[in-house]
């Protein structure tokens, strides 16, 4: 079976099994943070480093010299440059920033397509992934209804095959295992969430469908304060035209927030703190002669990289 969906199932029979009525269910999609450090250049700029790098790779510029730290950064800014023309637009920052904060995605797309592209020509197409998928688990006597999750993920996998051909390159399977990051994509999330939560199948998400899939009674008739905030919040917030229940446009809003762009205010703050001759853009000299905001090295970190070398 596909880990995938291994970890789906293996991960609801945990729910059911240990979820107690109180827990609350959470669809919402926001952009995480870039650190939970403190964003105070004054005191550090490790805000900054994990919001370049991402957490972890961060950590393994603090083990680096000040002149292997320059040298990996010029690198790194060759592949932000994504046009080659010398410069580092906040565009192409903020591109870079995002891509930093969910390499996971990628490592997660790269573990998984060395199981799909069976074939080995860098594609996956759906009979590969079907074959890989659910070769062996269409047993009409088994448990978990896998036909249906495949028509589920066969209708996923069309919307995310942009030139519908059925065979996905790496960005379109990208697409297909995490939906949520691709802005063509929000519409089949949208519908697989509605289609989970809207039990009576009428197309809408009413008051009760919307609790139901956050709360279950099980017996108890006081409910936790958070749901009755919920209740408020559905009625308040949530159903926007008042009549009792939440359409696709509603849903959409709930789930699929316009958050705060914080990796464009983080680029924007880059860019400012290091163009020097504020031309509004970077080149690879402005951003190496300010490495310590962009990377750490043992100069700006010395004490913390010894403690870490230490553990190794």
């Amino acid at each position: 079976m596909d880990l995938r969906h291994f970890l789906m199932c293996l991960s609801l029979c945990t729910a059911f099994a240990l979820s107690k009525p109180t827990e609350k269910k959470d669809r919402v999609h926001h952009e995480p943070q870039l650190s939970d450090k403190v964003h105070n250049d004054a005191q550090s700029f490790d805000y900054d480093h994990d919001a370049f790098l991402g957490a972890e790779e961060a950590k393994t510029f603090d083990q680096l010299t000040p002149e292997e730290s320059k040298e990996r950064l010029g690198k790194i800014v060759s592949k932000i440059d994504g046009d080659k023309d010398g410069f580092v637009t906040v565009d192409e920052l903020k591109d870079w920033i995002k891509f930093a904060q969910k390499r996971w995605i990628y490592e997660d797309v790269e573990r998984q397509w060395k199981g799909h592209d069976l074939n080995e020509d860098g594609l996956v197409s759906w009979e590969e992934y079907k074959n890989a998928t659910y070769g062996y688990v269409l047993d009409p006597d088994d448990g978990f209804n896998y036909k249906q999750m495949m028509v589920r993920d066969e209708r996923r996998f069309k919307m995310a095959d942009k030139d519908g051909d059925l065979i996905a390159t790496k960005e379109e399977f990208t697409a297909f295992l995490h939906p949520e990051e691709y802005d063509y994509m929000k519409d089949i999330v949208v519908q697989e969430t509605m289609e989970d939560i809207d039990k009576n199948a009428d197309g809408f998400i009413d008051l009760e469908e919307y609790i139901g899939d956050m709360y279950s009674h099980d017996g108890n008739a006081d409910e936790p304060e958070w749901v009755k905030t919920e209740r408020e919040q559905f009625v308040e917030f949530r159903d926007k035209n008042r009549d009792g229940k939440m359409d696709k446009e509603e849903t959409k809003d709930w789930i699929l927030p316009s958050d705060y762009d914080h990796a464009e205010a983080e680029a924007r703050h880059l860019v400012y703190e290091s163009d020097q001759n504020k031309d509004g853009k970077l080149t690879k000299e402005e951003i190496v002669d300010k490495y310590d905001l962009f990377v750490g090295s043992q100069a700006t970190d010395f004490g913390e990289a010894l403690v870490r070398h230490d553990e190794f």
